[in-house]
């Protein structure tokens, strides 16, 4: 008896992690059923001939809707991120539900889930942020959490609305041990940022550029090795996101040699933007804010580097959504005010997986599996998602992006789908491309239109971080 898809997938080279090979995919129950050359026909057909596919990006870092203290509101709900991240061929999102200082862990996911339901077109997942490490939250709220699936909490050693000093940050640490959840941490030395900033407003250097001046190399170094050395005294895993440059990697890299488990993650502003793009005209710097900020050539360098050679495990976007002409967005001290009262972040969901892929692969700094590795099956791993998402797999959900690698795009942000009125990016041309994205078997994305409707995407609980990277 033939066997009977609901989709086939015909005639695509797939890459995996792993391997590169030429078959057919058949999908059935939104769900790969069949890997094999000739398959019998589906329902329905795609044809791939001359297309990659690969597995539906994974994008374990960026903010959407998430509340601030500032007045400041992100331009990107659960409706136009994870939509703008579909048409850049990214399957599963993980934001953040941010814990307000006084307020419980558990409102704030409740909070989260009302803000998210009933949106997003691609399915998604919740990491935790953790703000105030209360007796209530570390004893009751957060073990009940990472039970229910929220296997991922971030810290911070900055802000001052979000930063823990470091007896809490081991309170926290050994809960993950505990708990078995893997912990997330921006590392900046908070004390040194805020005196530089004092220094740098005295004297009237209030502009844009300042900004990378007020968080040095040194800064983001300083922390990563004393979150290390705190995760190495608890003995417990830990992730570093958005890591710079070569400073903080040295810290990274020396704590893997020596056999702990930790982990990185980079992000296309530290592989393409400099701190000259804070120095441009006028207010326009501003657009550039994030932190750590982008830094120099030599940075870029060694980000290449680490991409290629195993320091970083996950390429995430950090998509964080502030308009730059709006008083709730990057000009919501107005325009002209000091770097530090701009909201930090910068858009990028939707470019990121084009980016890395033209400026990686294309170029040969990385390979086609390294790609595959750090844009989808690590962070699908690290995160509790593998093998239901992250690799294409019989029985993993068909989350797929076919690609046409010879396609060359100029990125503008007319073209793009996010609520964000510019791009870091802007003009900056590409080779590679997704054109069809399906989430668990269902077109979402075909030729530049949006075929799902918004809602269809569910919220996944995420299981064991798997740390054996």
């Amino acid at each position: 008896m033939t066997q009977q898809f609901d989709l086939v997938i015909r005639g695509g080279t797939i890459a995996t992690a792993a391997d590169i090979f030429e078959a057919d995919i058949g999908i059935s129950d939104g769900r790969i059923t069949a890997l094999a050359a000739d398959l019998p026909r589906g329902t329905d057909e795609i044809d791939a001939t001359g297309k990659l596919v690969l597995p539906g990006g994974v994008d374990a870092h960026c903010h959407f809707d998430q509340p601030t203290s500032d007045g400041s509101k992100m331009a990107d709900d659960f409706d136009s991120g994870p939509r703008s991240a579909a048409f850049g061929g990214t399957t599963t999102v993980i934001p953040f539900a941010c814990q307000q200082k006084g307020q419980s862990l558990r409102a704030a996911v409740d909070d989260y889930h009302r803000r998210a339901e009933g949106k997003s077109v691609i399915d998604y997942a919740f990491h935790l942020i953790v703000t105030d490490p209360t007796p209530q939250v570390l004893g009751q709220e957060l073990p009940a959490l990472i039970r229910e699936g929220y296997t991922s909490f971030k810290i911070y050693t900055t802000y001052d609305d979000l930063k823990l000093n470091d007896r809490e940050i081991i309170e926290v640490l050994a809960l993950a041990k505990r708990e078995g959840a893997l912990t997330m941490i921006h590392a900046e030395n908070s004390d040194a940022i805020a005196w530089l900033t004092e220094a740098l407003e005295k004297a009237g250097q209030t502009a844009p550029r300042h900004h990378a001046d007020a968080r040095p190399a040194i800064a983001e170094r300083e922390a990563t090795h004393r979150a290390i050395s705190l995760a190495e005294i608890v003995d417990v895993p830990m992730l570093v996101v958005h890591v710079s440059g070569g400073e903080a990697m040295e810290q990274i890299a020396h704590a893997r040699s020596k056999g702990l488990k930790v982990f990185a993650e980079t992000c296309p502003q530290y592989i393409l933007l400099t701190a000259d793009d804070l120095n441009l005209d006028g207010f326009e710097g501003a657009k550039h804010i994030c932190s750590p900020p982008p830094r120099d050539s030599a940075s870029q360098r060694s980000v290449w580097r680490g991409l290629a050679n195993g320091t970083f495990q996950v390429f995430s976007s950090d998509h964080a959504p502030f308009r730059f002409d709006d008083p709730q967005g990057k000009k919501v001290r107005g325009d002209g005010a000091s770097f530090t009262h701009v909201p930090n972040g910068i858009p990028g969901v939707e470019t990121r997986l084009a980016l890395l892929f033209s400026e990686g692969v294309g170029k040969g700094r990385i390979s086609l599996n390294r790609f595959v590795a750090l844009t989808a099956t690590n962070p699908a791993r690290l995160y509790g998602l593998y093998p239901r998402k992250g690799t294409i797999a019989v029985g993993a959900d068909a989350d797929l992006a076919i690609w046409n690698t010879t396609r060359e795009v100029t990125i503008t942000n007319d073209a793009l789908h996010h609520n964000v009125d510019y791009t870091p990016y802007e003009g900056r041309r590409v080779t590679g491309w997704p054109e069809t994205v399906l989430s668990r078997g269902e077109v979402v994305v075909q030729g530049g239109t949006l075929e799902a409707k918004p809602g269809r995407g569910a919220f996944l609980e995420c299981g064991a971080p798997d740390t054996q990277l």
